[in-house]
């Protein structure tokens, strides 16, 4: 057998390279939303929003990603709801990552002293505007570092997505691998290649992390 280059490696892997980063953008996106969504649910003062907000949370927390991703793509379908392996892979992404999000939202808010709240009262403000105006803004940078590693958990998740058909980098790199044999050079280039997409998005978020410290503490 014929060993192959290592840029005729990374060109192959590259194939798979668009799936992992399309599931892990759109995983991340669908996250964000429903980690805010369920993280005011668990602090709404309506039992009813309390207790499905928490039952998501701890539903999903409490189960395993693969077997989320099993069930959207192969359990759903009984009940005649059928979605292509890219949706399912993305909606179970976002799902997990928004429940362990939610848990990071409200913490943070929770973590903000009630003398700022006290004051913003003092201040006759509606609980509407404490919130948006004086506990969200300051909440929000303390959920930086939490949103930081949920970003990376969902794309490590992507790998799994592989099970469900989809041809996404870790799919690629064990179809070479099997072709090939050479375990050594195509797991390394794996390695690099997660690795390289994971650091723009953790940079980003201390970043973004240091501008929204500037004058505030």
């Amino acid at each position: 057998m014929n060993a192959v280059s290592i840029i005729e490696l990374i060109t192959s892997l590259l194939s798979g390279l668009r799936v992992t980063v399309t599931v892990a953008f759109f995983g991340i996106v669908l996250a964000f939303f429903l980690s805010f969504a369920a993280g005011f649910g668990r602090l709404s003062k309506y039992k009813i929003v309390r207790v499905v907000a928490t039952v998501y949370a701890e539903v999903i927390r409490g189960t395993s990603l693969l077997v989320q991703l099993f069930w959207i793509y192969f359990a759903l379908p009984i009940i005649g709801i059928r979605l292509s392996a890219m949706m399912a892979g993305i909606l179970a992404l976002g799902l997990n990552g928004g429940a362990y999000g939610s848990e990071v939202v409200r913490s943070s808010i929770n973590s903000i002293p009630v003398g700022q709240t006290e004051a913003s009262i003092a201040l006759n403000l509606t609980p509407r505007r404490r919130m948006w105006r004086i506990i969200l803004p300051q909440a929000f940078v303390q959920m930086l570092p939490g949103f930081g590693n949920l970003q990376i958990e969902i794309l490590k998740g992507t790998a799994l997505v592989s099970l469900i058909t989809l041809g996404d980098l870790t799919y690629r790199a064990n179809v070479l691998n099997a072709s090939t044999m050479q375990t050594t050079t195509i797991f390394v280039i794996l390695l690099a290649m997660y690795y390289l997409i994971a650091w723009p998005l953790t940079r980003g978020v201390e970043a973004l992390e240091k501008k929204m410290k500037v004058g505030r503490y």
